[in-house]
């Protein structure tokens, strides 16, 4: 008795666009197709961490709106024994060196790097959605192909049974074809498992339900820049160095306020007599206060700001050196674990799949047992795997680049 076993008989569109260009098993039962950009642009809208950064706006509004405000006057009452026996004062401090325009120079510029230190959080949640997302899909890829080999696996066992009762195979078969079915039901459990937890990953930087199913459709062969076009991408996009830029230019301002609390104030003063007789009835008296910077100068707090102005000079510099480090090591990996996967792709899964297909015939026509063709079911299983731990290794590569440009990739 003769049983025909070909269930792995894809051809290469079945088997390379299911796995390698990673359309899950999900998009089946997904509530529609999820592009690594809707996802970018869901975040934006709705993720929690880009919301409580986006309060930051207000405050810092409301910081600029107490800077503009000016001195209140103050006015005073007496009443004394001696003449004159009333007197109403009227006293206008007034900022000499110009805090106040010092101060609103201050809140404007801590807009503005509140702005850029925005932006990095965008970026941060966006490579985090790009981890999470292309997480998922490798992890429901990988599902998908534990499944079929599980299949695969059964039809096997269901072939070796078959051929046991038929006489023409030992027991040893159906035992072996067992354990390799228990073997791959197992990973297959663990994969379900792993699908689950990228799934909820991903659903929770998008604020949706943690358990929502969603078929993801973008395309894991994006080609990175190379190592050029991205250190001039870090140097003129990365919201880290943006918002240190933005940093030195509010502490410039501050050491300019600061500078200016070393000017004294003066406050002139008016005040109104009455009740002097037999002298006069009315008169009057002015003056003026100023403070005198016998003990407190604020040449301290010029030195403070002035060298926080350094560390951050110095910080920037620092910072440019690793990003250029840091990214042109990214960009070397992204394109040698882009090669190592493309070379998966396109040579070394067909022949695997080839070696499979010539064992199942085999099997068939009685030539070799079903050790040989157990083997050669496990070794195409792992080269299947090893091919999307290269996409991920790839995806990886690709998230660090995007992290050390502090960008987004083009």
């Amino acid at each position: 008795m003769l049983i025909t076993l070909r269930p792995s008989r894809f051809t290469p569109a079945a088997v390379i666009l299911p796995v390698l260009l990673a359309v899950p098993a999900a998009a089946q039962v997904g509530v529609g197709n999820l592009t690594l950009q809707m996802a970018m642009e869901r975040a934006m809208a709705a993720n929690a961490t880009i919301a409580a950064a986006r309060l930051r706006g207000p405050i810092n509004l409301a910081n600029l709106a107490v800077a503009r405000e000016r001195l209140n006057p103050e006015g005073s009452f007496e009443l004394e024994k001696e003449t004159p026996k009333e007197a109403y004062g009227f006293a206008l401090p007034l900022e000499l060196g110009g805090k106040r325009a010092r101060r609103i120079d201050v809140a404007e510029a801590t807009i503005r790097a509140g702005d850029a230190e925005l932006a990095a959080v965008i970026t941060q949640v966006r490579n985090d959605v790009r981890r999470a997302y292309f997480a998922q899909v490798l992890a429901e890829s990988r599902l998908l192909l534990l499944r079929e080999q599980r299949d695969l696996s059964t039809r096997a066992r269901d072939t070796a049974q078959a051929r046991f009762d038929a006489g023409s195979a030992p027991r040893l078969e159906v035992m072996q074809a067992q354990l390799a079915l228990a073997a791959t039901e197992n990973e297959a459990t663990a994969a379900e498992g792993t699908a689950a937890a990228a799934r909820a990953a991903l659903n929770a930087l998008l604020a949706q339900p943690l358990d929502t199913t969603t078929a993801l459709s973008t395309d894991v062969d994006t080609a990175p820049p190379g190592t050029p076009a991205a250190l001039m991408l870090a140097q003129t996009a990365s919201t880290e160095l943006l918002s240190l830029d933005r940093q030195i230019e509010a502490q410039r301002a501050r050491v300019a306020l600061a500078e200016s609390l070393r000017v004294p104030d003066v406050t002139p003063t008016f005040t109104l007599t009455h009740r002097a007789e037999p002298e006069f009835t009315y008169g009057w008296r002015a003056g003026a206060a100023i403070t005198l910077p016998l003990f407190t100068s604020h040449r301290a707090g010029v030195l403070v700001e002035q060298t926080t102005l350094e560390q951050l000079i110095l910080q920037r510099q620092a910072t440019l050196l690793r990003i250029q480090g840091d990214v042109t090591a990214a960009s070397q990996r992204a394109q040698a674990q882009r090669e190592l996967f493309v070379r998966y792709r396109d040579q070394i899964i067909p022949q695997a799949q080839a070696v499979e297909q010539l064992a199942q015939d085999s099997y068939q026509l009685g030539q070799t047992g079903i050790a040989a063709l157990l083997q050669a079911l496990q070794a195409t299983r792992d080269v299947r795997l090893r091919s999307l731990d290269a996409i991920d290794q790839f995806q990886t590569a690709l998230s660090d680049l995007e992290r050390a440009i502090g960008a987004p990739l083009p």
